[in-house]
């Protein structure tokens, strides 16, 4: 077992080499442990990662307010409070707010992290699958 006090935490600094668009509040809430990070992330509104994906897959938790996932070759997915995302090992995908509101998640990356490039404006302005939202 490990516990993670808050005064041993890293702060604002996220994940090394992280990469957004927009602004965002990164918090890394356990450092890389056994394969695993899990940084609590609030992004305004239409701010979002670039690009990536993760060796071992990543799991997101949706704790406040709305925001969009997208897998590549998929259309981007409404997503809001409550909302749990897989994204399998070596899936290339984006995650962020909305356009119109906050979105605050707990992000479990399993593996390292695998940065591309940044998410164009008419790819995460393009239509949504807004399925049961």
């Amino acid at each position: 077992m490990r516990l993670v006090r808050a005064a041993e935490r890293n702060g604002t600094a996220g994940k090394t080499g992280s990469q957004f668009t927009g602004q965002v509040f990164n918090f890394l809430t356990m450092p890389a442990t056994d394969g695993v990070t899990i940084n609590t992330v609030t992004f305004n509104p239409g701010a979002r990662t670039y690009w990536h994906s993760h060796t071992e897959g990543q799991i997101l938790e949706v704790v406040a307010g709305r925001g969009l996932v997208q897998s590549e070759g998929a259309p981007a997915v409404v997503i809001s409070a409550g909302d749990t995302v897989w994204v399998p090992p070596g899936e290339r995908h984006w995650h962020g707010a909305a356009p119109d509101s906050f979105m605050t998640h707990t992000a479990i990356s399993l593996g390292p992290t695998n940065w591309d490039s940044e998410v164009a404006e008419s790819d995460y302005l393009a239509p949504l699958d807004e399925t049961e939202h």
